[in-house]
């Protein structure tokens, strides 16, 4: 098979295509015949040699999308269409930058769809971290106003989606102007423009701050994000855009304003349910959902949707077919 591999951290170049022999599964594994994977942050943290615990040469990859090639232990059928993530898919363990991918059964929700292969391999990873970050990270409630710091990035358009669909009020940042139209597309109420305050800008719409608010772009903004937030409101950290995830000389007290709550969320496959994953899809097949995609790329085109994650120049996720 051919494989997208990463001997050492290093610039986009540092992927290469080679061949790799097929993986042969054990039980309690599945063999994956790769349509498509998302691109995601966390691949390019190990590109650039920020993640911890990977050993290489490593295939990357958290996510994948395809159809079961050959599953020893009988839990999925061959020919079934299954998406993976997570698990240490791309870091402890070859991930989806490949035609197979060999990975876990637990790390793997079998679907049934006609959406194009390009759309659906937008969707696991993304929709996960959306979903779990609005159920179990914010305990979101119907009507509920929500702040995403970072609106343009795959999950904050997701997460656009998902709050719209519970009639959240949804306040969602882009650094460029020239990126408010796509979050007005989506749905979303008020559009801002990130200059640093963003809970100036959001209090001169709710004077209270919000209810909720996802944090995206990392440890740079957090503080604004909690200062944007009502007593008793929600803040959940659930990705990191910036490169930056810790706080230095961390007090709590002087740190988080009095009355917010601060969470985190980082799930894997068994937070995302088979039944939301199949409702998703059904409901982009029946028009009343979209799938926030930039770009889909061939599989001969990795070095070039690297750069532009890399970049930060995308609207929505990058996917590449197999």
């Amino acid at each position: 098979m051919q494989a997208i591999v990463l001997d050492a951290p290093g610039p986009v170049e540092a992927l290469t295509i080679r061949e790799l022999p097929i993986p042969t599964p054990q039980n309690g594994w599945v063999l994956i015949r790769v349509k498509a994977f998302g691109l995601n942050r966390s691949e390019l943290h190990t590109r650039l040699g920020l993640a911890d615990g990977v050993t290489f040469p490593r295939v990357l990859g958290i996510e994948a999308t395809g159809v079961v090639a050959e599953c020893p232990g009988g839990e999925f059928s061959a020919g079934q269409q299954v998406v993976a993530m997570m698990g240490g898919m791309g870091r402890t363990f070859d991930g989806g930058y490949g035609e197979y991918t060999c990975v876990p059964v637990s790390q793997v929700i079998a679907f049934q769809s006609e959406l194009d292969w390009g759309v659906l391999g937008a969707v696991p990873e993304m929709l996960q971290t959306s979903h779990g970050s609005l159920s179990v990270g914010m305990n979101a409630q119907r009507g509920q106003s929500i702040l995403i710091r970072g609106g343009t990035s795959s999950v904050g358009m997701c997460t656009a989606i998902l709050a719209k669909q519970r009639d959240m009020t949804v306040l969602s940042t882009t650094r460029s102007a020239g990126k408010a139209a796509a979050l007005t597309a989506l749905g979303v109420d008020h559009v801002l423009i990130d200059d640093g305050d963003v809970a100036g800008q959001v209090r001169e719409i709710l004077s209270g701050g919000v209810d909720t608010a996802l944090e995206l772009v990392g440890t740079p903004t957090l503080p604004d994000t909690l200062q944007a937030t009502r007593v008793h409101g929600v803040v959940c950290f659930a990705g990191m855009l910036s490169n930056e995830w810790t706080v230095k000389d961390f007090y709590p007290i002087g740190y988080i304003p009095h009355g917010v709550r601060l969470t985190s969320y980082a799930g894997d496959a068994g937070d995302l349910p088979a039944g939301v994953l199949q409702d998703f899809l059904e409901a982009v097949a029946a028009g009343d959902a979209t799938v926030p995609i930039d770009h889909v790329y061939g599989f001969d085109q990795i070095v070039q949707a690297h750069a532009a994650m890399e970049a930060g120049r995308t609207k929505g996720k990058l996917v590449v077919t197999t």
